[in-house]
């Protein structure tokens, strides 16, 4: 028995702990892959699977229904795998562990994947079923939507009979998304050596905050654990000869990172700084440390409240490997210049952000220090122009920018048949209007847009909270509505159809 047997819809319920018993996190999806595979397999159902590992599966309409058009159900099978610091968990071998509390799914220790882990089980149980009445269906599954909607873009659906496509990806029952901004991975390196150098090693971490989707929570301006720290290097390397040893922070660019976790130098052959850490406070580096913690704690008060900085002096007798004083003062200096947030908030649409960036990962690695972000925005030639912002910051400082995963908004379309009749199957349903609007993060809606012509499309989903991180969770009472809507949707037929 599973923990969520007894959950209705049960059969969703089924599938998506079997979805959470098989890793799944982006860049390693051929187990579930080949799991949805043979599932469609077993019922004799046509099934392609592509050389990215994406997976189309049909099934015919049921009797009464073949003059339907057919509906395309599509969603992604990977999911961000992040976990608690401490965690034993290798999320690349071993499933979840979900448990229910209330309302709520949630997974121990580790994200939930209920993005977008419950469209693979909703489409699942629409496959399984023999008693539901639907048109011809195709579900298209694609692989590492979350690192740059690879499966999207490469996915090829020339053999679609549907133009009706409903996306479930989203995550606000009641809310019809209908566009989205475009965007693009970019990374900004450093190419820099370590050398040795004894000192005294600062161990440095901030973290305690809420993090969250870059595209969702964009405009809550919350901190970024990646930025703070840039901040907290530019000041330390404007007054003190310090070395960077390791830095690391974040583990998407579409997450906005909660924490990061650097070792810093102080070298007695660079200055005035000594070797042991009773020294530490003579020259007032703690008490530069404290006054950043508070500032910064007082800036996100009401934004992030659980925000933290802790530090370690110990002293080092043997030699470290660690960046030049120069080259940690450039680092600190691009960190420091590289934009970060909302950059501008739509004019057409109130409320609505235009353009944005997320420093997602930061790490030191043997070749360099490396600052990937994901960039977003409605208008393509406002993405373009912050990606040329990223390149001219990170070009003055030495660096050098490479640019991945561009993928096309999604415009709204102001004729849409599927649109007018999802919102009067809805209202039929609950009495009232649905939200009707467009989000800042990313679907794949856009690309898809590209492959299937005069392509009709609508994004819902179950509520979900806290999605890409260790807090994530997704209500049941919602996901058996959503359901329910999903049935009532694919039975409806056509005006003047008997």
């Amino acid at each position: 028995m599973g923990v969520l047997s007894n959950l209705e819809p049960q059969k969703v319920f089924y599938y998506f702990e079997e979805i959470t018993r098989i890793p799944h996190g982006s860049g390693n999806v051929e187990q579930i892959s080949d799991y949805l595979v043979e599932f469609a397999r077993s019922r004799n159902l046509e099934v392609i699977q592509d050389a990215l590992k994406n997976v189309i599966i049909f099934k015919e309409a049921t009797p009464g229904y073949e003059a339907e058009p057919a509906v395309i159900l599509q969603g992604h099978m990977d999911m961000v795998a992040v976990k608690e610091p401490g965690c034993p968990k290798d999320m690349r071998t071993e499933g979840l562990q979900v448990a229910v509390d209330g309302d709520r799914i949630y997974a121990e220790h580790t994200s939930l994947g209920g993005d977008d882990g419950i469209a693979v089980a909703y489409a699942l149980a629409l496959l399984d079923a023999q008693d539901i009445p639907h048109p011809r269906l195709e579900v298209v599954i694609t692989v590492d939507e979350e690192v740059g909607m690879d499966g999207a873009r490469g996915i090829e659906l020339s053999m679609l009979q549907g133009n009706r496509l409903v996306n479930l990806d989203s995550e606000e029952e009641g809310v019809f998304l209908t566009g989205c901004a475009g965007g693009a991975r970019v990374n900004c390196k450093l190419s820099m050596k370590k050398e040795p150098c004894a000192g005294t090693v600062c161990s440095l971490y901030i973290g305690g905050l809420l993090g969250g989707h870059s595209g969702e929570e964009i405009q809550k301006e919350r901190g970024n654990s990646n930025s703070l720290f840039g901040r907290v290097l530019r000041a330390l390397s404007k007054s003190y000869p310090v070395r960077l040893i390791h830095v690391e922070g974040g583990l998407a660019d579409n997450a906005i990172p909660r924490e990061t976790r650097a070792e810093l130098l102080f070298s007695p052959d660079c200055g005035n700084c000594q070797k042991h850490s009773e020294n530490m406070e003579k020259f007032g580096i703690p008490e530069m440390l404290e006054k950043l913690k508070n500032e910064i704690a007082a800036e996100l008060a009401s934004k992030d409240p659980g925000f933290t900085m802790r530090w370690e002096f110990g002293g080092s007798e043997e030699k470290t490997a660690a960046l030049s004083v120069e080259d940690t003062r450039r680092a600190a200096a691009m960190l420091t210049g590289l934009p970060n947030g909302v950059q501008n908030m739509s004019a057409d649409m109130p409320g609505l952000v235009e353009t944005s960036l997320n420093l997602g990962i930061l790490k030191l690695e043997e070749e360099g220090l490396t600052a990937e972000f994901s960039v977003r925005s409605s208008i393509e030639s406002a993405r373009d122009a912050l990606i040329e912002k990223l390149g001219a910051i990170t070009e003055l400082a030495g660096g050098t920018v490479s640019v991945s995963g561009v993928y096309p908004g999604w415009k709204y379309r102001a004729d849409s048949p599927l649109r007018e009749k999802m919102i009067r199957v809805y209202r039929e349903m609950y009495g009232r209007e649905p939200r009707v609007e467009a989000i800042h993060a990313g679907l794949e809606c856009g690309l898809l847009g590209s492959k299937i012509h005069d392509l009709d499309c609508v994004s819902i989903g179950p509520d979900m909270q806290a999605i890409h991180t260790t807090e994530e969770t997704l209500s049941i009472s919602s996901t058996r509505r959503v359901w329910e809507y999903l049935l009532r949707l694919l039975a409806e037929k056509e005006a003047g159809q008997s």
